[in-house]
């Protein structure tokens, strides 16, 4: 009779960029940089938009709802990063699998979103060449349904 592997795994080690405390007190910084550039310029991506009646234009609506989608796609992997770069103990434990799945779902679901949207973004720019007419070609209802699906 066999006997079954009984193993599980209850933690694992991120070994991390760096191991030298100078080296990562700069990728920190580099990284809290980089995440907060990018947070600030989508949500003045996002004010602008909202602000100036001119760019009530799906084209504007479709970039701004891609300039949320890459706050909240940057939001799902940085932060941790970063609590992990500074942090003393480098396992990660408790319910990994759930918490890796749950991390890796918003992570593949805010990636295939912003490519829902540059789908958009192009077919809506095709059309601004081709048709020349945007309330004709995009009415209120298809660009309320690109956004519920």
């Amino acid at each position: 009779m066999r006997s079954l592997n009984q193993s599980s795994i209850s933690e694992f080690l991120l070994l991390g960029l760096s191991r030298q405390p100078h080296q990562q007190q700069l990728l920190f910084l580099f990284f809290l940089t980089m995440y907060l550039a990018t947070v600030l310029g989508n949500l003045l991506i996002i004010l602008a938009i909202s602000t100036d009646s001119r760019l009530h234009t799906p084209m504007y609506f479709f970039l701004s709802n891609l300039s949320f989608m890459d706050i909240c796609f940057s939001s799902t992997t940085v932060p941790k990063l970063n609590k992990k770069q500074t942090s003393s103990t480098m396992s990660v434990s408790g319910h990994v699998n759930q918490l890796c799945l749950l991390n890796t779902f918003f992570h593949f679901l805010f990636h295939s979103y912003q490519y829902m949207q540059f789908f958009y973004l192009a077919s809506d720019l095709y059309s601004a060449f081709e048709l020349l007419f945007y309330n004709k070609a995009f009415p209120s209802y298809y660009i309320l349904s690109t956004i519920l699906f």
